[in-house]
């Protein structure tokens, strides 16, 4: 059962529909690989495995019984530690709420349930998502190296098998910096897409949710089950569902993509550089037509990201921060601070800005169908390190570094998607991520596929 668990999501499916396999005896896998890597990662804020286990053996009863409800039915799965789950906390990896008990499931957590999905348990997060290290958490490639954040315990038990996808949160990366340095696929779907009813926030207008996992079909799989419309999240967008899975395979044949002149290529490892232009050229040996475009307002977009992001959080904490002040970890405190220090005007200057930008996008793909760029500047850092060196005396702090290239799909609210394109020198995952047009998301993982169909580096599992 143990080699079940290098399946996709896609084909564990199959064989669970076909009673080949047992949801139980597959949930025990999955627990007890969680077990034995748990000690290296760290990936898990709780285990749930009572809770698990019974809804493992209720699957098994209703597919024996001809009710087989799809393609997650009997499926482990986890669910970040901002997504609340009925009766239990919702600490989002913080003492600060260490006394928060849901009262109902969220949204996605519904959904999921509804399918029939097996949730194993609740996986760190950098404290309420303000960060990209997850410093609770090792990468499944190297323990010494941060899993990327802040969904960085989805990305790790994804990537070392514990379970077969996992729940993210994206603010200005979370769901792709971690899917990029732990190899696996990271999508964020369009603003508004999957509500984010019963998720803690981060900055409200810049906040999405989506899964982390093996495969591009396994993310179509999940998305068609996560979205749709629900009007508990002011956010979420009344607009048709695509069919995700009807054209996965329809490869990239016409399809004019945008390589970045500007910004994206501009400061980045060599070896990332190298992946991500390879992986262009193996999209057009593919068919896919290249075409060079420009970054609309490159130099405004960090500034638009911070701008909204620190004053939205420190609006949500506001009343934690005077009451709790104390339990706060020092580098999410210092932010929540700095964000009550930006001005009404400033916040909404970058609004503004954020507005011409979304236009200026919307201008782009007249010209292209979807823009590929490197998901992150970088292979994953060290866990204690806290700039990069470029050399010729450049350096940059971590966060700006990895947040500046996946803060664009943030800003404009567009959906993108991280694939895995290669390994550094030092056997850690790279990656590129697909950005598309608004509801796109069916575009975007149709070139996903195509590249993974082409490649082989999705089949790669860190020999823990």
């Amino acid at each position: 059962m143990q080699d079940m668990l290098n399946l996709s999501l896609a084909g564990v499916a199959e064989k669970i529909r076909k009673q080949e396999i047992s949801p139980v005896e597959l949930t025990e896998a999955a627990l007890a690989r969680i077990e034995a890597t748990e000690g290296v990662l760290n990936a898990y804020v709780r285990l749930n495995a009572d809770h698990a286990l019974s809804a493992a053996r209720e699957a098994e009863a209703e597919i024996a019984a001809g009710r087989y409800r799809g393609e997650l039915h009997g499926v482990p799965v986890a669910m970040k530690d901002l997504y609340d789950m009925a009766g239990l906390p919702t600490t989002c990896s913080s003492k600060v709420r260490h006394d928060h008990l849901a009262e109902q499931d969220s949204a996605c957590t519904a959904r999921l349930k509804a399918a029939g999905a097996t949730i194993v348990g609740k996986t760190h997060t950098h404290e309420f998502a303000f960060g990209i290290t997850t410093p609770t958490t090792g990468n499944p490639w190297n323990a010494e190296h941060i899993p990327g954040g802040s969904s960085g315990g989805s990305g790790a038990t994804v990537a070392s098998r514990g379970c077969f996808m996992a729940m993210g949160s994206d603010t200005g990366g979370s769901i792709r910096i971690p899917a990029a340095v732990c190899g696996t696929i990271g999508l964020k779907p369009t603003f508004g897409r999957v509500s984010r009813f019963g998720v803690a926030s981060l900055s409200w207008s810049l906040d999405h949710v989506g899964p982390l996992t093996r495969t591009v079909r396994d993310a179509a799989i999940t998305l068609k089950w996560l979205a749709g419309y629900d009007p508990r999240d002011p956010g979420c967008a009344d607009e048709p569902v695509d069919d995700y899975l009807s054209a996965l395979d329809a490869g990239v044949k016409g399809l004019r993509i945008g390589v970045p002149r500007n910004y994206f290529f501009d400061l980045v490892d060599g070896e990332v550089d190298t992946a991500v232009r390879a992986a262009i050229s193996r999209l057009e040996a593919l068919g896919a037509v290249v075409k060079e475009v420009e970054i609309p307002y490159a130099d405004q977009i960090m500034g638009v990201e911070f701008g909204l992001c620190m004053p939205e959080a420190s609006a949500y904490h506001r009343d934690m921060l005077r009451e709790r002040a104390d339990l706060y970890g020092e580098d999410v405190r210092v932010f929540l601070e700095a964000g009550e220090l930006i001005s009404a005007t400033d916040y909404i200057t970058a609004l503004r800005v954020r507005q011409k930008m979304k236009d200026a996008w919307q201008a782009l793909y007249a010209e292209v169908d979807a823009v590929i760029a490197p998901s992150v500047a970088a292979p994953a850092t060290r866990r204690d390190q806290e700039v990069i060196d470029w050399g010729g005396g450049n350096e940059e702090p971590v966060t700006p570094a990895f947040v500046r290239l996946s803060a664009p799909a943030n800003v404009t609210g567009l959906p993108s998607v991280a694939v895995p394109c290669g390994y550094s020198s030092g056997g850690l995952p790279l990656s590129f991520q697909v950005i598309g047009r608004p509801f796109g998301e069916a575009r975007i993982l149709r070139i996903a596929q195509a590249y993974e169909s082409a490649t082989d580096w999705h089949t790669r599992a860190p020999a823990l």
